[in-house]
């Protein structure tokens, strides 16, 4: 008997439940080897993958790893007893009994694996997200909870689906119960959506100037549903994100340049070799100005009582402090330069014209007359 073939024992050829043991044997090595090789490759993505990761920039190899740490050896064994209860031949429920555990346990562990995937793209774009704007954190975690909640439902159904319910009828409760619910909370939904599109695409983040229809101030947070910004004054002004999208936002912080328009007037007696010397002073007092770059400078207008001259430059560097520290230094210089060749700024002034003297006749009240003709 020892020169005979291991399989060819009488032990193995026992029958336990109906099926030899070298039945029950095969099933379990099978299973013991898809749990091994799980386990292997799972040991090579983490401790190998993870040295190679470490010297390349791709995501590939970050997103393998994740996906090795979302994998849980304990939900791969049932789906492997299941392969190998093939190999035996069992009553009709405990094979449907084996498969219902041994399907729940496969779509737990894709669940896992998708989930892992969303979060490891959530997780990149969150971290270059937040470096731009510190307050899309909270935008994010709130996109990064629908993206699992919906994940996980189609999950859920689909595994329903599988062990044979109708998903039907549950879909279509979802629907209705869905629409009710966005319909009773659609001015969240829609702050909620608002600021997502905020965060995503970006029209201003926290630390810009921005004007929003007669209000401006700079951006302190965003949030789910408002977004909040400091104003001139001090106080802070609460907008709703919605509300915020629809009107027009004019963003300063984005002004790479920035466009000065300005005016004076001199008066009439003003010679018209003054009037061109006048624009020169102009020119050379914005040109000596480091952060400015002069346009132009006309003579333009007649005006009501003075002759009025128009001014433009720009400014290399937005900053609204640095431009008003500019336009102080171009308006001393300009005033020193119009003091030295005696070119005087006009000031409002009103002449009456009189073609006759005014006569006024003096009047006593009645009371007064009387005591002057009884005296």
């Amino acid at each position: 008997m020892q020169d005979s073939p291991l399989f060819l024992h009488p032990f193995f050829a026992m029958e336990i439940f109906g099926n030899p043991v070298s039945d029950w044997l095969t099933a379990l090595a099978v299973a013991l080897a898809i749990n091994v090789i799980v386990a292997l490759l799972k040991w090579m993505i983490i401790a190998r993958l993870s040295k190679i990761a470490e010297r390349t920039v791709t995501s590939l190899d970050d997103a393998l790893i994740a996906g090795g740490r979302a994998t849980r050896q304990f939900l791969i064994f049932f789906p492997a007893v299941y392969v190998g209860a093939q190999y035996l031949i069992l009553p009709d429920h405990a094979f449907r009994i084996i498969g219902i555990v041994a399907t729940v346990a496969a779509f737990l562990q894709i669940g896992l694996w998708l989930s892992s995937g969303f979060r490891f793209w959530m997780e990149r774009y969150r971290a270059r997200a937040v470096s731009a704007d510190v307050s899309a954190a909270t935008s994010l975690g709130a996109l990064a909870f629908i993206g699992q909640l919906v994940l996980w439902s189609v999950v859920v159904l689909v595994g329903l689906d599988n062990l044979g319910v109708n998903v039907t009828t549950l879909v279509a409760g979802l629907g209705v119960g869905g629409i009710a619910v966005a319909l009773a909370v659609q001015n969240i939904l829609g702050d909620l959506f608002a600021s997502l599109s905020i965060v995503i695409d970006k029209p201003f983040v926290v630390g810009d100037f921005i004007i929003v229809d007669d209000y401006l101030g700079t951006v302190e947070y965003v949030g789910l549903k408002t977004t909040r910004i400091r104003s001139l004054g001090g106080e802070q002004l609460v907008f709703s994100n919605s509300d915020l999208l629809k009107a027009r936002v004019r963003n300063y912080k984005r002004m790479y340049e920035r466009r000065i328009v300005f005016n004076f007037r001199l008066r009439y007696q003003t010679t018209p070799d003054q009037l061109l010397k006048a624009v020169q002073i102009v020119k050379d007092a914005i040109a000596v100005q480091a952060l400015a770059r002069f346009d132009r400078a006309h003579f333009g207008t007649f005006g009501e009582s003075a002759l009025e001259f128009e001014v433009v430059y720009w400014m290399k560097d937005p900053d609204y402090n640095k431009y008003m520290d500019t336009q102080q230094a171009i308006n001393l210089d300009m005033m020193r330069a119009f003091e030295k060749e005696d070119i005087v700024f006009a000031h409002p002034v009103r002449t009456l014209m009189v073609r006759e003297p005014l006569q006024v006749e003096m009047t006593l009240p009645k009371v007064e007359a009387a005591a002057a003709a009884t005296g």
